[in-house]
């Protein structure tokens, strides 16, 4: 599938998917979201696919913020409107994705950037990336998902701090509060997700979608989490990636595992 503001590739069990807006920061816009949505949606389906990597073009930015201009004229029911849509197409729709996200942040990740970079599973960041929501300086409030995801990761008092002063926090400010789990340099930051990603793809990607599910439900309100977890710990036992990893166990050798 071509498309206009992204890139996707894949090579050796990752897809790579670039928001590719340079000369807007990668500015998140409609058109850019739906993209996403597809790719995401595309990489999910293929079963090749063990690991999906979100970037952005250049070393300026992931991703700069949302592009203003787009509903700098709207009124409440369209502002809601716009926060829904991108939640489910975009945000939740990534938080909720079966096959493992690492955001690799490079540059600038403000608003609906560091709020893209929060739904993906985790994130590492090069040394010269900032991190933002700065939404109430332009008198509105994080709107997909900024709200409630960056106190799950960095706590409450922190949380509030950001979103009160619209400031930024730079990758290793981001490392010490739990934000990113790893820092590197620019030149090494695709290649330290990859090399994450492959750590990922000996284990099962069974297991690892049902984990994803688990932990999650964490995180939503009327949901019991332990529940989850058992459900989902109990359907691992059916699965054939469960009779591959304990035979591989028992029988000493590295496990092949089928993803079925």
């Amino acid at each position: 599938m071509t498309y206009n503001n992204i890139l996707s590739e894949f090579n050796n069990g990752i897809t790579t998917i670039t928001i590719n807006r340079p000369k807007k920061l990668n500015a998140l816009n409609k058109e850019t979201i739906q993209e996403l949505h597809e790719a995401f949606k595309a990489a999910d389906a293929d079963k090749n696919t063990k690991v999906v990597i979100v970037t952005g073009s250049g070393e300026k930015a992931f991703v700069a913020g949302a592009d203003i201009s787009e509903f700098a004229d709207f009124d409440v029911e369209n502002g809601g409107k716009l926060a829904a849509k991108g939640q489910e197409l975009l945000f939740d729709f990534v938080e909720n994705l079966s096959t493992p996200v690492i955001a690799a942040v490079n540059g600038f990740a403000l608003g609906g950037g560091l709020e893209l970079a929060m739904a993906c599973h985790f994130r590492v960041a090069s040394d010269n990336a900032k991190m933002g929501l700065p939404e109430t300086s332009l008198g509105v409030i994080p709107g997909y998902g900024g709200t409630q995801r960056l106190p799950q990761l960095i706590g409450k008092g922190r949380a509030m701090e950001l979103v009160m002063t619209a400031g930024m926090i730079d990758a290793q400010t981001a490392h010490n509060y739990g934000l990113v789990n790893h820092v590197t340099t620019v030149d090494e930051l695709l290649p330290l997700a990859e090399k994450i990603a492959g750590k990922i793809m000996r284990n099962s990607s069974v297991a690892i979608s049902k984990a994803i599910k688990a932990v999650n439900a964490n995180y939503k309100d009327g949901v019991d989490g332990f529940a989850v977890e058992i459900e989902e710990f109990g359907n691992c036992f059916g699965t054939a990636d469960f009779k591959e990893g304990t035979s591989a166990f028992l029988e000493k050798r590295k496990a092949d595992f089928p993803g079925e």
